[in-house]
């Protein structure tokens, strides 16, 4: 028998850490901070464990790295995207391995296997097919035009995410609601290394001239140079949006202008945050004691979704194609997956130790 506890990232919006121990190793997939400011998984709870597999590198899911120390500095696989998003000096380079984007690995005596999640540049599932199978899905997404999303295999066990809970409404909608709004021009926050270069993309096919930060002319870059982790008919487009962008830009009002971090508590968003005239739209969830939420209360900002995880439709879907027995709602709070509890053909789970 094999099992999972979760550590964190169950029950709440919580940051993610997942341990799983099969064959006497122990594998923790994630080890993240946030999205609330100072909120980490109780690494004490953790103890030694022989591997850590991360999923992509949204702080929620790897900003609790530097504590590794304390669970006895194991090595730490990513995709090559992911590593390249991540601090040097959080992982010593002796300490780091390579993950393909898709296709089948080992990790210590657990074989694996891993896919493209569709969430954020190098993001990835893993599939573990011992015992019926277990499915780690991280954050995921199919509605991206330019993350591609690799379908994962059946498995007794999904622990799926459920951060947007019931939500239905689709990306389409969202991005033509987006459209109208930045009329006359507006800042739209994102988060780094997410879905800013997207953004871009669908904004200009509607006809819409965006002005990107440094960051996100970046990450058009970084994606360009690992081209398997992009649809290919949109490379192209992608190398337009930088050529089209002024060498030296001038931030003004009026302008449609893309900028990190999400929530503007960094980067460009948080600079233009402090200037007055700006129109802030976000999109991304916003946590209390953030820069974000602060203009949003005080009636100085819209907000308007922008889909990065499943909506119910999308999770049903995963669900019944997986043929899961059981189902972890990660992520969310209980009471936001009403919906999701009465139609998913395979029951919610809550517990915090599951054998599988």
């Amino acid at each position: 028998m094999a099992s999972v506890t979760v550590i964190s990232g169950v029950g709440e919006k919580l940051p993610a850490a997942f341990l799983v121990e099969n064959h006497g190793y122990r594998l923790l997939f994630d080890l993240g901070e946030g999205p609330q400011p100072g909120v980490r998984p109780d690494i004490q709870a953790i103890g030694r464990v022989d591997a850590i597999c991360l999923t992509h590198s949204h702080g929620d899911h790897i900003g609790s790295l530097q504590a590794r120390e304390a669970l006895g500095n194991p090595p730490v696989y990513a995709s090559r995207q992911t590593w390249q998003q991540i601090p040097e000096q959080w992982v010593d380079e002796r300490d780091r391995y390579v993950l393909p984007l898709k296709g089948h690995l080992s990790v210590g005596p657990l074989p694996l296997l891993c896919g493209r999640s569709g969430h954020a540049p190098g993001a990835i599932w893993f599939h573990l097919p011992d015992n019926g199978g277990l499915t780690y899905m991280g954050d995921w997404s199919r509605e991206s035009l330019l993350l591609p999303f690799d379908p994962p295999p059946a498995a007794n066990l999904l622990i799926t995410d459920a951060s947007y809970g019931d939500r239905t409404e689709p990306l389409v909608d969202q991005i033509e609601q987006i459209a109208l709004a930045v009329k006359g021009g507006a800042v739209l926050p994102v988060p780094v290394n997410g879905r800013g270069p997207e953004m871009a993309l669908q904004l200009l096919s509607r006809g819409i001239r965006v002005l990107l930060c440094p960051e996100i002319r970046k990450e058009i870059a970084a994606l360009l140079a690992e081209p398997s982790g992009i649809c290919s008919r949109l490379q192209l487009q992608l190398l337009e949006v930088l050529h089209h962008q002024p060498e030296q830009p001038d931030y003004t009002q009026g302008q449609v202008i893309i900028a990190t971090d999400a929530i503007a508590d960094s980067g460009l968003a948080a600079k233009l945050s402090q200037r007055r005239g700006f129109r802030f739209i976000f999109s991304s969830h916003t946590a209390e004691g953030t820069r974000a939420r602060e203009m949003l209360d005080a009636g100085q900002a819209r907000w308007i979704p922008w889909n990065v995880h499943p909506p119910l439709g999308d999770q049903l879907e995963l669900i019944r194609a997986t043929r899961a027995r059981k189902v972890i709602a990660a992520f969310v709070a209980e009471h936001d997956v009403r919906q999701l509890a009465a139609r998913s053909p395979a029951p919610l789970i809550w517990e915090r130790e599951i054998t599988f």
